[in-house]
């Protein structure tokens, strides 16, 4: 075997392919190390991070990095160099090597070299060890020696080691301060090595006096050297040092404010500016009326484009933020100005109408987050101001196709989708203007329009379907523009409020099938989907499924097609017809079906769909109770009360025995429909990677079910009792989309029914039977959204567990005597997707390890209630993206054990996701050998007892 069956180890292995274990694929790239060739070399330590991305493991890449050291120790500078890029790609994996003492030794072997360059590498890789290595007092000394070098390769690289140094040790930044603070005032210094020493100040931050000490430092040298380089440098070193020593910040604004504002040189200038928009980032709080003050006058003043912008960016950062209320509060002893005569909204309103696009669109965004932020009276003004400069820009970017006005007209756009969602009174202006450029912009610019179109009616209802006529006519002048095809459909869905008309059906088909592909086909029928339109979307899927190369995306498109075939019998119900829900919720579930048998057979190894495949079940349920909720309600006219039901209900003390047998399936169906929230509910939790819009759909969905049982019983069961504890939430939190916003109606509707019912007398009569139908056919009558999740997962995370100790064989249990505890070590890894965070972060991985009894111990034993099982919890956080922790279990009940290690994760808000894996290990409880002994022993005595017993017996009956 050679080096390309190594690379085929590291590859990803397709679907039917087999992955062979990690110490093959380790043993592959030992033989290309040990070749006598130097390129097989080289290739074979290349391949090594792939080896520790697949295998992220301690034990091999602890071995791995062993190797890499003797090929360091023994190679030449380019192996060497090689094993140094290897070793910082791989830099979250280096806290895994498990004999850090033998890696280091191997590698620090080499600082003895008399090779220069070979000194400088070794540096270098001391350096990119500095996280695992920080307080090694040989690798301190070398890094001082080599700073008095006379190699400039060696200084260079000591010079990077000691910032990796100072960075990671306190003790090694405190013993290094002195020694580069002469290094720099050192008149023998050349002024090249100056610029590269003082970067190693903004890491002296570990405590108060290093950092105070460090910036006299920097404050000296910004006066003694005032060259623009060395001003540049110690400037950045300055705001670094700030910003992680966290005391300094409002002087270094004001620095850097000062610099700004005096030193006529446009690189200090825009320096001072780039430092400024990141302090702004990091702290807004400590921003200052004055400070913003200073920033307006300064861009007043400026005459060049290129500082105004770099100004007007920072004060957009600002306007997001808490700083910008500060601006408008008046301080002590100042009376109160207007804000429209304020110099920042003069400043805004200036650069709305820039000739430079990027100045005027920070100018807008600082207009409309000051907009939303301060709603006074006095801003009332202000927000026509804002409206209109919009327009301007708008008008201005959207006939131009060049890439600077698409941006221009991107970051306008968001300003005016986060205004209108704080001011939605001016929603319906905005959109009419939006409407009449689609039709003079260019494509780009249509594009854009279209997604912050979206995006409004998102939020509010402001697309109706008065405006569908000029939407269609527009759809039907696009020529090949595929994105262009997707975006308008996108926002012709939003704009229908009920169904597609077959007119506009007919123009979007006609227009696909004359210019669009096949992919913009299915990304047109996925947002019908999403937008409720199941007639036109199962079309679309059924015109595709013939069109695919593989018969798992045909089973895919198949099953879709189906689901939006189920969802449309649905969407023609009638207020108060029963019978006719009874039959759509019956075709519904036979095409649900159908389409569930689809989607099992698209799922593969490596797609299981497990997320679809639970939520179409789940859906499949809930209609099924929702038809058997109907026969039950239907019942109480076929199946009336008997004639002894009053005397019935006297004697059991129970009202609804008055009912008969209806009260029996009230209370199972109540009970059904708690089941399948929780249900929803345990979904939910395994979706860490869904997107906040399926969430909330998931959401809707179990409140829906909850509704319905708190219905069942305020109206039937226990009206005193009932209780609906999610209907409070349903109008404070602002719904974020069209099926959303219909879903809130809905379950405040019925809400009000039943207040208005549940006062009403017999128990049970047809008005509250009429009233549980009518309830779920309003909820059926409102089309189901498959969101985005359904179709796509943008963030993938995934966590892979290690158990040791490790049964030889997987069916082979572990033996431990059980006078003895098992340390069970728990490894694992977190396993990212190419969008790691997109919507949240792990904070902390929970880790449950539970243990049961399997087979019953012999019949001498008598087993404790608390030994039987073992149920530990602990939350452990990882370090990139690698955790350990250990378990002590007990085993003192002799026989087979099971034990489970189940992991979840902590998100960044506290929040605890179920998202698995779970694994399983046999342990073998056997008894010690001493207490076998005496056990032994104790029967032995016990069986002699009971012999003389027995003899003495029959002595005593012999002479009777």
């Amino acid at each position: 075997m050679s080096l390309s069956t190594a690379r085929s180890f590291l590859s990803e292995a397709g679907y039917g392919e087999q992955e062979l274990d990690a110490n093959s694929a380790l043993m592959e790239l030992d033989k290309g190390l040990r070749s006598c060739k130097l390129g097989e070399q080289c290739e074979a330590v290349v391949l090594f991070p792939k080896l520790f991305q697949k295998y992220p493991f301690p034990i091999l890449i602890n071995s791995a990095f062993l190797k890499l050291a003797d090929i360091f120790r023994l190679g030449n500078n380019f192996l060497r160099l090689c094993v140094l890029k290897v070793t910082q790609q791989s830099e979250k994996h280096l806290e895994k090597i498990l004999n850090v003492d033998e890696f280091v030794k191997r590698v620090f072997s080499v600082i003895h070299s008399n090779d220069p360059v070979a000194r400088a590498i070794t540096l270098r890789m001391l350096g990119s060890l500095a996280s695992i290595i920080p307080e090694r007092k040989n690798a301190h000394h070398s890094i001082r020696q080599s700073l008095d070098s006379h190699d400039n390769v060696e200084v260079e690289a000591a010079i990077f080691a000691a910032a990796s140094f100072s960075s990671q040790s306190k003790d090694f930044a405190a013993g290094i301060c002195n020694k580069i603070s002469t290094m720099i005032q050192g008149l023998d210094t050349p002024v090249e090595l100056k610029l590269k020493l003082i970067p190693m100040l903004q890491h002296m931050h570990h405590d108060a006096a290093l950092a105070s000490s460090s910036r006299e430092l920097l404050q000296e040298l910004v006066t003694s050297y005032p060259s623009t380089p060395m001003v540049i440098v110690t400037l950045h070193t300055f705001t670094q040092l700030a910003t992680s020593s966290l005391i300094d910040i409002p002087k270094q604004i004001d620095l850097l404010l000062q610099y700004l504002k005096e030193d006529p040189r446009k690189a200090v200038k825009r320096l001072s500016i780039q430092d400024l928009k990141l302090l702004a980032k990091k702290a807004p709080h400590m921003w200052t009326r004055k400070n913003i003050q200073t920033l307006c006058e300064c861009a007043l003043r400026t005459p060049y484009s290129i500082l105004k912008l770099g100004i007007v960016s920072v004060l957009s950062t600002l306007s997001g933020t808490i700083a910008i209320k500060h601006y408008f509060i008046p301080t002590a002893g100042e009376p109160p100005l207007a804000p429209h005569l304020t110099d920042l909204v003069k400043l805004s309103q200036e650069c709305c109408y820039h000739s430079n696009l990027a100045v005027a669109a920070h100018g807008i965004a600082v207009l409309a987050n000051i907009a939303v932020s301060c709603p006074e009276k006095d801003f009332v003004q202000l927000e026509q101001d804002t409206v209109t400069g919009m327009e301007s820009l708008l008008l201005l970017c959207s006939q131009d196709d060049s890439t600077s006005a698409q941006t221009t007209l991107k970051t306008a756009l968001a300003s005016l989708v986060r205004m209108l969602r704080g001011r939605p009174h001016l929603s319906q202006a905005c959109v009419d203007f939006l409407l009449g450029q689609l039709h003079y912009a260019c494509q780009p610019a249509r594009v854009a329009i279209c997604h912050a179109l979206a995006a409004i009616a998102a939020q509010l209802p402001v697309l109706g379907e008065s405006m569908l006529g000029d939407l269609v006519q527009l759809f039907r002048s696009v020529d090949k523009q595929q994105e262009l095809l997707v975006s308008l459909a996108t926002v012709v869905f939003v704009a229908s409020q009920s169904s597609l008309g077959g007119e506009v059906t007919a123009v979007i088909r006609q227009q696909l099938e004359a210019t669009a592909n096949g992919w913009t086909v299915y990304r047109i029928a996925r947002q019908a989907s999403r937008m409720g339109c199941h007639e036109f979307s199962s079309e679309l899927y059924q015109s595709l499924r013939t069109r695919v190369a593989s018969e798992h995306f045909y089973f895919w498109l198949n099953g879709l097609m189906e689901f939006s075939r189920a969802e449309h019998c649905l969407s023609g119900l009638d207020d108060g017809d029963a019978s006719a829900g009874l039959a759509a919720i019956t075709e519904a579930l036979k095409a649900y079906q159908k389409g569930f048998a689809s989607l099992t057979a698209a799922s593969t190894p490596l797609s299981p769909l497990a997320f679809q495949c639970e939520f179409v079940k789940l859906r499949m349920d809930t209609l099924q109770a929702l038809a058997q909720l109907i026969c039950t309600c239907s019942s109480l006219k076929t199946s009336p009360p008997p004639a002894i039901a009053t005397t019935i209900a006297l004697s059991s003390g129970s009202e609804l025995q008055r009912c008969g047998r209806i009260s029996l399936q009230m209370k199972l169906a109540m009970d059904e429909f708690r089941s399948l929230a929780g249900r929803y509910a345990d979904l939910y939790q395994s979706s860490f990677d869904a997107d906040s819009a399926t969430l909330r759909n998931i959401e809707l969905q179990q409140q829906s079910c909850l509704l319905i049982s708190y219905v069942i019983e305020a109206l039937i069961l226990d009206p005193h009792a009932a209780s609906f504890q999610d209907c409070g939430t349903l109008g404070s939190v602002q719904a974020e989309s069209k099926y959303e916003r219909k879903m809130v109606a809905v379950f405040n509707l019925v809400l009000e029914e039943v207040e208005s019912l549940s006062r009403k007398h017999p128990p049970v009569s047809y008005l509250h039977t009429g009233c549980l139908c009518d309830a779920v056919i309003a909820l059926l009558k409102v089309p189901l959204s498959f969101q985005r999740y359904f179709f796509q997962k943008l963030q993938s995370t995934s966590i892979k567990l290690a158990l040791s100790p490790s049964p030889r064989t997987p069916n082979e249990p572990i033996p431990v005597q059980n006078t003895q505890q098992l340390a069970l070590k728990v490894e694992g890894v977190v396993q990212h997707g190419s969008t790691p965070g997109l919507f949240r972060k792990i904070q902390s991985i929970c880790l449950n390890v539970s243990s049961t009894l399997q087979s019953k111990p012999g019949p001498d034993f008598k087993i404790p209630l608390d030994s039987k099982t073992n149920e530990i919890v602990q939350r452990v956080e990882p370090h990139n993206d690698y955790f350990s922790t250990q378990f002590l279990l007990n085993f003192s009940v002799v026989g087979s054990h099971g034990v489970t290690v189940e992991a979840s994760v902590v998100d960044d808000s506290g929040v605890e996701w179920k998202t698995g894996p779970r694994s399983t290990v046999a342990v073998k409880s056997l008894e010690d050998p001493y207490s076998q002994q005496q056990r032994h022993q104790l029967q032995l005595q016990q069986q002699q007892q009971g012999g003389a017993q027995a003899a003495q017996r029959n002595i005593s009956a012999r002479f009777q």
